[in-house]
């Protein structure tokens, strides 16, 4: 592990991920663990990064996402938009049992009208940046709560966020469409669900309760229901965020399913849309903000 010059960090709600990095920005491994924020108390973050890369500490350790909030390790500031994906000034570094070791940790963005905030999406911003310098318009980053970003000459400009992907968890999971959800994907009854959201936002809770009776009067099947539901949250969510897309080019941020489905619907729409994967651009990012806060080229 000679070759190991700094540590790349995503810690999130529910996952620990990191990449030991070269000092050319290349990866020299990847390591994860299920030691998310959410599992952890404050004096917890040290023993959970030792227990994952105590072989290459206390090389320094660059961080972004929720290990910057109020329940992380150190809290981070936000910035306000406008504003770029990084601010050096408000990097924080986290106080260490180790005295050797150094951790610092980027910050969120805040939005305050309307209000909004975001911890760890500025850093994939960053990295398609970094390697999209003269991207002008519009970055959706889908997940549990999707991000609709307007970035323009390198800057943040707003954003905005849908609970589209926890709605789709509790509905999927917890309500009484959970009796009708297959495991499959059909693409023909996704895109027609997404039609019927877009064009009648207003109709959404009926229609999701039609699954339900679909399935059991009509012998809609679990597949097609379970794509239903995706497809009308997802065209709810496009009419709302209709000003972040209507008439602008599109670059998507996530994981390959996720991004083909957004991708699907955006398409329909007669959307230009670029698609880029979300671990990637984590990586450039933390690359780009290393090399700022550190001086090193990469």
């Amino acid at each position: 592990m000679n070759d190991v010059a700094w540590i790349a960090v995503d810690w999130g709600t529910s996952h620990l991920r990191a990449w030991l990095m070269r000092f050319d920005g290349r990866v020299v491994e990847q390591r994860q663990s299920d030691s998310g924020m959410a599992d952890l108390t404050p004096d917890g973050f040290e023993p959970a990064l030792q227990a994952l890369c105590a072989d290459v500490l206390p090389r320094p350790v660059l961080a972004c996402g929720m290990v910057g909030s109020k329940q992380g390790w150190a809290e981070a500031p936000y910035a306000e938009v406008p504003c770029m994906p990084f601010n050096i000034s408000l990097v924080v570094t986290a106080v260490t049992e180790q005295p050797t070791l150094s951790v610092r940790i980027l910050s969120g963005i805040k939005q305050s009208n309307p209000a909004d905030v975001m911890r760890g999406e500025e850093t994939q911003i960053a990295g398609y940046l970094s390697v999209n310098p003269e991207f002008d318009g519009v970055i959706c980053l889908p997940g549990t709560h999707t991000k609709w970003v307007h970035v323009s000459a390198g800057e943040i400009v707003s954003f905005r966020t849908a609970m589209t992907g926890e709605l789709f968890g509790l509905l999927s999971t917890q309500s009484v469409l959970r009796h009708s959800m297959g495991k499959g994907w059909d693409a023909s009854a996704f895109l027609d669900s997404v039609d019927t959201a877009i064009s009648r936002p207003e109709s959404l809770a009926a229609e999701l309760f039609s699954l339900r009776a679909k399935n059991l009067l009509n012998e809609l099947d679990n597949d097609a229901a379970r794509s239903r539901l995706s497809g009308l949250l997802i065209g709810a969510e496009l009419a709302s965020m209709r000003p972040y897309w209507l008439g602008q080019k599109v670059a998507i941020i996530g994981v390959h399913n996720l991004s083909q489905a957004y991708e699907a619907a955006l398409i329909v729409q007669r959307v230009p849309v670029v698609t880029a994967f979300a671990e990637d651009m984590t990586v450039s990012g933390l690359v780009a903000a290393y090399s700022h806060i550190y001086g090193d080229r990469v």
